[in-house]
């Protein structure tokens, strides 16, 4: 599981106990730690994005010129 799908699962985790709970500020505190996952999880994909694009740059020739 990638970072991003992990950081998504526990938003979607908070968000559910959120909207189960009762309790105001419980529930304020659920939906406060839904949206951090959520950035978090935003993050994630923006890094791996990020990643993969300067995973495809072309090596430098090892190749010494004389």
């Amino acid at each position: 599981m990638s970072m991003t799908d992990y950081y998504r699962t526990r938003a979607a985790e908070f968000y559910a106990r959120a909207q189960n709970e009762s309790h105001a500020s419980t529930r304020r505190r659920y939906e406060n730690m839904a949206s951090h996952y959520s950035r978090l999880a935003e993050d994630a994909d923006r890094d791996a994005t990020v990643q993969q694009l300067t995973s495809h740059r072309h090596p430098k020739s090892d190749t010494k010129h004389n």
